[in-house]
């Protein structure tokens, strides 16, 4: 049985952006990710050891968005989705068999009124 894990609204001071200002005073971005695993073994055996950890799964992203800047939304989505897919740990190695990550920007430097600005990814297992 699939289950899908998610998590919403993952709040990370960064200095992220193409603008030097961006990269010298930093920013708020949030991250959503979504993991969809192969779920019968955690839920018969309650065995956390047999899912994704969701406290490590956030870990994991606050970590690596805070480290190593970049210029566009784009490649940090891309980055976290590579990291989340590649997740390994416990009997869960490789259990992922999809996910999502959109990483958000409220407060990206746009002269008009908006309430966000975010990208998202996703990559499905062959």
């Amino acid at each position: 049985m699939q289950h899908k894990i998610s998590l919403t609204g993952l709040r990370v001071f960064a200095y992220h952006g193409v603008f030097d200002f961006e990269r010298q005073n930093g920013q708020d971005f949030y991250i959503d990710a979504a993991v969809w695993i192969d779920g019968d073994k955690a839920s018969m055996n309650d065995d956390l050891a047999s899912t994704i950890n969701y406290a490590e799964l956030a870990k994991l992203l606050v970590e690596n968005a805070k480290n190593e800047p970049v210029d566009l939304l784009e490649t940090l989505a891309a980055r976290l989705l590579d990291l989340v897919m590649n997740l390994a740990g416990g009997d869960a190695t490789g259990i992922i068999q999809k996910a999502k990550i959109t990483v958000h920007k409220p407060n990206a430097p746009i002269l008009f009124d908006f309430e966000d600005v975010s990208v998202t990814v996703k990559a499905k297992r062959k």
